[in-house]
């Protein structure tokens, strides 16, 4: 492929660290051009592009409505805050121990996991990664779809009876050709690629926090301030729980949030200047600006108690309530980029990669995208949101589960078994090191299995309860288990995995030292 020399490093080019594979693995059906691993030149995002890149993924509706959930079942404000901060406080840390991989190798997420799961085990995390990619494009699109019924509803008088008010499925038709329109437009960016992806979160993220913050001004003013307003915020609890009994399943809500990406980091880290880029990217855009913005929400809409005299929890409903059309435009366009740049970062690049694994030289980037954005429909996102109950505590919890157990195997591999080293060539040859027992290392599998299996009987008894909310009643220890759902399936998936897999042969040589592939020391900055 390409080789590391002189003539390809520039003044700028870090070169510690990196490592660029040299050989030519073309022929493999392992390797296509988009699970190649970057190119020293081709790796150019900044501190800045990575920040941008987790403004633009957390200041979305369902975090907007996070907080409020938790509220809605008990917390007050300042404890539903807190939870969301200490969650993403807390992936942050498997988010940047697998980020690490992406940088130094060039690697993306179903490429790392052949190093643990074997060349086609790999499909196993990866798949079920981008059924859950799936789910929430489906969410995301639905938000933004509503956000243009909305907005259409209010510029022109007869779009609400189109199709003289017809329903599908009890939903009307001019909110399906919302949706559709607002999927029209992904499909339509899904074909630019990675790079466009970068350019759209980078301008996107001022807009998302001008419109955050022009939006609590609002609420601050007309509920005569903000210390008036968080008062109001009890007004919007639902249940009355005690907050130790909510804690446990609300922060692992949090965490679940963004357990997905924490896995499939490597796909934009991969673009990473650095080391430095990366880590001080990640800790700048993914905490603060998450509990910021459910802030905004909880605020926001403890307001609409003392303007409207009842909670507006959703924003786009809340913008139908506004008279401007001026404002009612600005309020699109700030939830369409704040819908646009969470689904194609999120739940767009992990899914068409994951995709594309299956069969390198039959799916491409873009036929993954593509495959994506059906099933998403598929997955009927209107009723993945049909509650707070469903949303927090099966949605997030269920898959946090699965996601879990993939990072504690993942982190095991690469920090403690391997200690950072790959053989990049072998992680695209069929018959290499990473192939196992046809492809599949089963010491991985039955980790999986062995950390999942816990906390199934409380996820199905979850599933099962209608409007659950956190907390059953008689809890068994099994539904205790699921509480933890991310933390027991890491856990022990960390460790089987370990006692299964140390000392293993393909352990043993794994690639050479970073600086002898990369050649002289040196890294650029961060900015």
């Amino acid at each position: 492929m390409n080789s590391t020399n002189e003539a390809q490093w520039t003044p700028h080019t870090p070169q510690r660290d990196f490592v660029e594979l040299e050989e030519d693995v073309s022929g493999s059906p392992l390797w296509n051009r988009d699970l190649a691993p970057t190119t020293i030149r081709e790796r150019t995002w900044s501190t800045w592009n990575i920040a941008a890149l987790w403004i633009g993924m957390s200041v979305v509706i369902t975090t907007y409505t996070l907080a409020g959930g938790f509220i809605e079942q008990g917390m007050n404000w300042w404890q539903a805050l807190v939870t969301i901060l200490l969650g993403n406080t807390v992936v942050l840390i498997p988010m940047i121990l697998n980020a690490h991989a992406g940088t130094r190798y060039g690697v993306s997420f179903p490429v790392l996991c052949r190093a643990s799961f074997g060349t086609r085990g790999a499909n196993v995390p990866a798949v079920l990664r981008a059924v859950v990619a799936c789910g929430w494009f489906g969410i995301q699109t639905w938000i933004g779809g509503t956000a243009l019924d909305a907005l259409f509803g209010r510029v022109w008088g007869g779009w609400d009876a189109l199709a003289g008010g017809a329903q599908v499925m009890g939903i009307a038709l001019h909110t399906w050709a919302g949706f559709f329109l607002f999927w029209g437009i992904q499909v339509f960016i899904i074909v630019k690629g990675i790079e466009g992806i970068k350019h759209l979160e980078t301008w996107a993220a001022p807009l998302l926090l001008a419109g955050g913050a022009a939006l609590l001004a609002w609420a601050a003013w007309r509920a005569g301030g903000l210390g008036r307003v968080l008062a109001e915020s009890s007004a919007l609890q639902k249940e009355h729980n005690n907050f130790w009994a909510l804690f446990p399943g609300a922060l692992t809500a949090s965490v679940g949030y963004w357990a997905t990406l924490s896995l499939n980091i490597p796909d934009f880290t991969r673009y990473a200047r650095s080391q430095r880029s990366q880590m001080q990217g990640q800790a700048l855009g993914l905490p603060l600006t998450m509990t910021a913005f459910a802030f905004i929400g909880v605020a926001v809409t403890s307001a609409t108690l003392l303007i409207y005299g009842r909670a507006i929890p959703d924003p786009v409903a809340l913008m139908r309530e506004f008279d401007s059309v001026a404002v009612i435009l600005f309020a699109t366009a700030v939830i369409f980029a704040a819908q646009l740049t969470t689904n194609m970062a999120a739940n767009v690049v992990s899914p068409s990669n994951d995709f594309s694994n299956l069969n390198p030289r039959l799916i491409s980037y873009v036929t993954g995208g593509l495959i994506t954005a059906l099933i998403g429909v598929l997955m009927m996102p209107w009723k993945l949101m049909g509650s707070v109950g469903s949303y927090i505590f099966t949605w997030l919890l269920g898959y946090s589960a699965l996601m879990g157990a993939i990072g504690g195997i993942m982190i095991c591999d690469y920090w403690v078994l391997r200690r950072q080293r790959l053989d990049l060539a072998d992680l695209f040859r069929p018959g290499g090191r990473y192939s196992y027992t046809n492809g599949f290392n089963w010491r991985a599998l039955i980790a999986f299995a062995a950390a999942v299996a816990p906390v199934v009987p409380g996820f199905l008894r979850a599933a099962s309860t209608p409007n659950f909310s956190g907390r059953l009643p008689d809890p068994t220890l099994s539904d205790t288990l699921y509480t933890y759902a991310w933390f027991v399936t890491f856990g022990i998936g960390f460790f089987v995995y370990y006692v299964l897999m140390n000392g293993h042969p393909s352990l043993k040589g794994d690639g050479p030292a970073p600086a002898a592939v990369a050649g002289a020391a040196g890294e650029r900055g961060a900015a």
